[in-house]
């Protein structure tokens, strides 16, 4: 399959967040782009989670440890990991999970949806 990202529909997910994604059998490449002093709150899923920063900077909360990652840096999440995210800088970010993100599909990621989530 070859997708634009251009052609995917955008998905305003909060205030502060557009999404677009592709899904396939086992994994779920998606592209995100978020508005500085958005917030996404702490939670964890059952997905591997890979996040490619490609402008802008964000802090990631986990394990104990903060990182802020910026243009260039790869974080990877373990699975069921708890962590947290502050937008610092408009940012633009690739993120690849596995398993599929199947509560995107559903709708049922409500720790992302809630309201006042963002400026």
């Amino acid at each position: 399959m070859h997708y634009r990202w251009s052609d995917i529909a955008p998905e305003q997910v909060n205030a502060s967040t557009i999404r677009r994604y592709v899904t396939g059998d086992r994994v779920t490449v998606a592209r995100f782009e978020l508005a500085r002093g958005g917030v996404v709150p702490r939670h964890s899923h059952e997905n591997e989670q890979v996040t490619c920063v490609l402008s802008g900077a964000l802090k990631f909360t986990f394990d104990g440890q903060e990182i802020v990652a910026r243009a260039g840096d790869v974080v990877q999440i373990p699975s069921w990991l708890e962590h947290e995210v502050h937008v610092l800088e408009d940012a633009l970010v690739i993120d690849v999970f596995s398993p599929l993100r199947q509560d995107w599909i559903d709708k049922t990621d409500n720790y992302f949806r809630a309201p006042g989530r963002g400026r």
